[in-house]
C-alpha cells in the first residue's frame, strides 16, 4: 500500500510538471531583425570630424537581448562638467520600426519613433517636435556600419518637415582596443 501511495504521488508530480508550459525563447534572441543594430555593440572612443575626442560610449544588450543600451559620457567641458546620457534602442515588431529613446543629465530627452534598417545603416527620426519656443522640427539620427571597428553617427535637423536637413553633429565611433 505504501508503494502504491508513493507511485500515485510521483504520477501526480509528473503530471503537474508536464502540464506546465515552458516559456518560449525571447523573440529578441531568435528573430534576426532584432540583431540588425548589433554592429554598434561594444566599447567605443568617439571623435568629431576634426579628430578631437568627443567622448566614450559603451553599447550593450540588456533585458534578454531586447534592448541595446548606450551609455555616453562626453569630454569634460567648461568648469569640469561632463555631458552624460543613455539611449534605449529596440525593435518594435508591432510597428516594424526601430526606436530610440535618449535621456541625459541636463534634463532633456528625445524619442525617435521611426527607425529603419537598410543596407549597412539604421536611420531614426522623430515626429515633429517643439524645439524652441517658436520652432517645430524633425530630427534624424543615422548610424553607418563602417566595418567591425568603426561606426559613424550623424545627427541632423529639419525645420521644414524633412524637406531639407542640416547637420547637428557628425561623430566617428572607434572600437576601443
Amino acid at each position: 500500500m505504501k508503494a502504491l501511495y508513493t507511485i500515485l504521488i510521483l504520477l501526480t508530480f509528473v503530471c503537474q510538471v508536464s502540464s506546465q508550459t515552458v516559456a518560449p525563447a525571447s523573440p529578441c534572441r531568435v528573430d534576426p531583425t532584432y540583431r540588425q543594430f548589433d554592429f554598434w555593440l561594444g566599447n567605443w572612443d568617439v571623435y568629431n570630424l576634426k579628430g578631437k575626442k568627443a567622448g566614450d560610449s559603451k553599447i550593450s544588450l540588456i533585458l534578454d537581448s531586447c534592448i541595446i543600451l548606450e551609455e555616453w559620457s562626453g569630454m569634460p567641458g567648461p568648469g569640469g562638467t561632463t555631458y552624460k546620457g543613455k539611449s534605449f534602442n529596440t525593435y518594435d515588431a508591432s510597428t516594424r520600426q526601430w526606436q530610440q529613446h535618449w535621456v541625459d543629465n541636463v534634463g532633456s530627452s528625445t524619442h525617435y519613433s521611426l527607425g529603419k534598417f537598410e543596407g549597412d545603416k539604421i536611420t531614426f527620426s522623430t515626429t515633429p517636435v517643439s524645439y524652441t519656443k517658436d520652432s517645430i522640427v524633425v530630427m534624424k539620427l543615422t548610424f553607418f556600419n563602417l566595418g567591425s571597428d568603426k561606426v559613424r553617427q550623424l545627427g541632423e535637423i529639419s525645420n521644414n518637415n524633412g524637406n531639407t536637413w542640416s547637420p547637428q553633429y557628425d561623430l566617428e565611433y572607434r572600437r576601443r582596443k
